[in-house]
């Protein structure tokens, strides 16, 4: 069953009544593509669980702040995206960790790159693989970019840059890229 527009607005308006059911259907319907993200930004399976799961708490109980300006999962995935970096930000400031330790704990959680379905051609693999081997706040950029579809003033707003500042960054960001596949085709 496809969940329209009309439906989801229904579902809402169950939700800020307190209506479990309706909470319950909101998240089936969203919970994979918001811990995908979570996990694109934080690298790291258990923590993106945990972010997808305090995002879904703090839609359902600021519920009456969701004014449709966007659909109900832009704005949720907003909240994954800026408590993701939030975790990403507190935990690179404690530790560094090199990519093959980050390969290593993806496969430990049973994570292989490309694992989702639009992630299983080699070249998707390869990019991601590039990506993953960029500065971080370029594998940032480029992912809040590239993957999650936000545009440059999105950008801007979520990371706190200027406009200059994040088009710089992004541009930077696609020349390493781009140079870190060409070295692989090689």
């Amino acid at each position: 069953m496809t969940l329209t527009t009309t439906h989801i607005d229904e579902l809402l308006e169950k939700c800020r009544l307190g209506d479990q059911r309706a909470q319950m259907k909101v998240y089936n319907k969203y919970y994979k593509a918001m811990f995908n993200t979570a996990l694109r930004i934080v690298k790291h399976s258990a923590e993106a669980e945990d972010i997808m799961q305090e995002a879904f708490l703090t839609a359902f109980s600021k519920l009456d702040t969701f004014q449709g300006n966007s659909t109900f999962g832009a704005w949720l995935k907003k909240i994954v995206v800026n408590r993701s970096i939030n975790a990403f930000n507190k935990n690179s400031r404690h530790q560094e960790v090199t990519y093959n330790d980050q390969l290593k704990d993806a496969e430990d959680d049973g994570i292989g790159i490309g694992e989702q379905e639009e992630e299983t051609s080699p070249k998707v693999q390869q990019i991601l693989k590039a990506m993953d081997s960029l500065k971080e706040n370029y594998r940032l950029v480029l992912t809040l970019h590239l993957i999650e579809g936000y545009d440059y003033e999105e950008i801007c707003e979520i990371l706190g840059l200027t406009n200059a500042n994040c088009r710089t960054t992004i541009s930077r960001a696609k020349e390493s890229l781009r140079k870190k596949l060409m070295s692989y085709e090689k």
